[in-house]
């Protein structure tokens, strides 16, 4: 059985002064206490904030990335009825003009001729601006405005591999957004009801190579508002996860390791999900489309493989209560890199 994973109740640094991990930030919070700091270690600091917005009609994400050595920009859109896919990405090398804020609700932009995306927050609520004037030969343009419930927590994760190897990931799930996406003639409306965003905020000092899986889903269930946030391979043997469930904006924080079981030559086939040791989380995943992203530039070599589909089966939660998910919509990345 894993420990349980030290919770971190106020604000710390992510480094010390030479730019090594700060022990006193390994752990994990319910607020984004960590500020990340990161120094030095050129060419080894990775920095990324990456939306996804499930709405009723349209998977829609956007992210900005920054490498040291590169800034990259991805536009990704799924349409669920006619299975319509398609991303745009940007590289700029060095990319000195893209800041990455050291703060998880930090505002930060990436534009030029060939994209303009914005995420600032303000108010309680962070407003998405994207737009793209040739996107699979059409006008795209995205304005949405998610909303920050102010109770509600966030998952706020330190995974230490060394002390010159670790990474900060913050998920916030299930944010009501509103707004819309227009794709040419096509426009996309959000419901704050039935559409949620999730975050991934990263920051840290990684290896040349990795792997790592990441399940995700933010729906209505019967009324509530129910997150799933689930990783493997990346964070194994450091003692720490970035496993939780959300349910009304309460996390249940998942201390164990979670394995993820499914056949690469089948991609259909269900995937299953389970805790290490407990049956604290015994998912299903069944999906129904897979798109790839792939990545080749002069330092980095990305594949990563996005499956949308349906989870089934329970999740134990912190009071003692059972989650049953039934046809949770979601996805699962497989995520291959090098950098």
């Amino acid at each position: 059985m894993q420990h349980a994973e030290r919770e971190i109740t106020g604000p710390v640094t992510l480094c010390d002064k030479k730019g090594m991990l700060n022990p006193e930030a390994i752990g994990f919070a319910r607020r984004p206490f960590v500020e990340s700091n990161l120094k030095g270690h050129f060419m080894r600091k990775k920095k990324w904030n990456y939306w996804c917005v499930f709405g009723e009609d349209l998977l829609f994400s956007a992210s900005i990335s920054h490498f040291d050595y590169a800034a990259i920009c991805l536009v990704s859109i799924f349409d669920y009825e006619t299975q319509r896919s398609y991303e745009k990405q940007v590289v700029l090398p060095v990319g000195r003009k893209v800041k990455m804020p050291d703060d998880v609700l930090g505002s930060v932009k990436f534009i030029n001729e060939r994209i303009s995306v914005q995420l600032v927050h303000i108010q309680g609520e962070t407003h998405l601006s994207v737009t793209i004037q040739d996107f699979d030969n059409e006008v795209l343009h995205a304005d949405l405005h998610i909303e920050h419930p102010e109770q509600d927590d966030s998952l706020n994760v330190v995974i230490p591999r060394k002390r010159d190897l670790f990474q900060f990931t913050a998920k916030m799930h299930s944010m009501p957004t509103t707004g819309f996406v227009k794709i040419g003639s096509r426009r996309y409306d959000f419901n704050p009801d039935y559409s949620f965003a999730v975050l991934d905020y990263g920051r840290g000092i990684w290896p040349r190579k990795s792997e790592r899986y990441w399940a995700l889903a933010s729906q209505r269930l019967g009324g509530r508002r129910i997150g799933l946030n689930l990783g493997a391979k990346w964070t194994e043997g450091t003692g720490m996860t970035e496993n939780a469930v959300f349910v009304d904006g309460r996390m249940t924080k998942i201390h164990e390791d979670v394995i993820f079981t499914t056949d690469p030559l089948h991609f259909k086939t269900p995937w299953i999900i389970r805790t290490k040791f407990t049956s604290q989380v015994d998912l299903s995943f069944t999906p129904f489309f897979e798109q790839t992203s792939n990545l080749n530039a002069q330092y980095v070599k990305r594949i990563a493989n996005q499956y949308v589909g349906y989870f089934n089966g329970t999740v134990q939660l912190q009071d003692g209560s059972t989650l049953r998910i039934r046809q949770m919509l979601g996805c699962v990345e497989d995520h291959r890199v090098k950098w």
